[in-house]
């Protein structure tokens, strides 16, 4: 968690993206100027106790005035009483935000094609990935460099009016590959099965429920292709003092446990033991 600080951040956009899925837009120069893709926040609404703690969230992108980071852009669900009541924010308003907080994605140089995989709201983290792989962003204070010649994004919904953001990634410069389990979305059926359909890229990055990040383990391991995943923990305190948030992974004498917050919230899903972690669901 180093450089993370905590302040209180005004609101600037709160829009709707998706049936109850929301872009929520915070003022803050310095948390913008130091995050990178695949770092996350923790929120919390000010002047209050219900809900006591706060709750992580994944950097969407950062937003420029010029050349300068201003701000962030979180997108979440509503799902929980946290979001519930982080849906009624007006802009004007503040909240209480710690960040940047975990390790982010990896950089690269020159990969032909990765592939970003998302089920659900697991497509939070990949919009500031994309732009960074594709050099049109540079993060925390790094010059923008392209790292990937092609990406591509797979997103899987249960329906058409839960997607959020597809022409955000349209414009950012990603091959889009949409999958929906009733169809009426891009092709039927589960996104690691639209990806199975396409020629194995040289990486894959997923980020969504369990199940979905382990079948895609187990697809990546048949390509013979390296996995990243980012976790969706639940988390209590966000910087490794509650261990609520650990994450059961492989070693060479058996299996240990990991802090999803400061030890990811990217793993190699290879090392991953899927199904051993003692908590299960997905951020509030």
């Amino acid at each position: 968690m180093s450089g993370a600080v905590h302040q209180t951040m005004r609101v600037l956009e709160q829009v709707r993206l998706a049936r109850d899925m929301y872009r929520i837009r915070l003022h803050g120069p310095e948390l913008a100027s130091a995050i990178r893709p695949g770092q996350f926040v923790m929120l919390r609404l000010p002047k209050t106790t219900d809900p006591l703690l706060g709750r992580p969230f994944a950097l969407y992108d950062t937003v420029l005035d010029g050349d300068r980071p201003v701000a962030i852009d979180i997108v979440y669900l509503v799902v929980g009483k946290m979001t519930s009541r982080l849906v009624e924010v007006r802009p004007g308003e503040s909240l209480e935000v710690w960040g940047p907080l975990g390790n982010g994605f990896a950089a690269f140089d020159d990969l032909p094609h990765v592939a970003l995989v998302a089920g659900g709201i697991g497509q939070t983290p990949f919009l500031a990935y994309t732009r960074q792989l594709l050099g049109t962003r540079g993060y925390a204070g790094d010059a923008p460099r392209r790292m990937a010649r092609k990406v591509s994004f797979y997103y899987g919904v249960r329906t058409a009016d839960l997607a959020a953001g597809v022409e955000d990634f349209r414009a950012a410069g990603a091959e889009v590959h949409l999958a929906s389990d009733d169809g009426t979305l891009g092709e039927r059926g589960y996104v690691t099965a639209l990806l199975a359909k396409h020629a194995p890229p040289d990486l894959i990055v997923g980020c969504g429920p369990e199940p979905m990040l382990h079948a895609l383990s187990r697809l990546a391991e048949g390509m013979a292709r390296p996995c990243h995943v980012s976790l969706e923990t639940p988390m209590a305190c966000g910087v490794g003092i509650c261990f609520s948030c650990v994450v059961k992974v492989k070693t060479v004498d058996g299996v240990d446990y990991k802090r999803c917050c400061i030890d990811g919230p990217v793993f190699d899903a290879a090392g991953v033991e899927w199904g051993g972690s003692p908590f299960a669901g997905t951020t509030p």
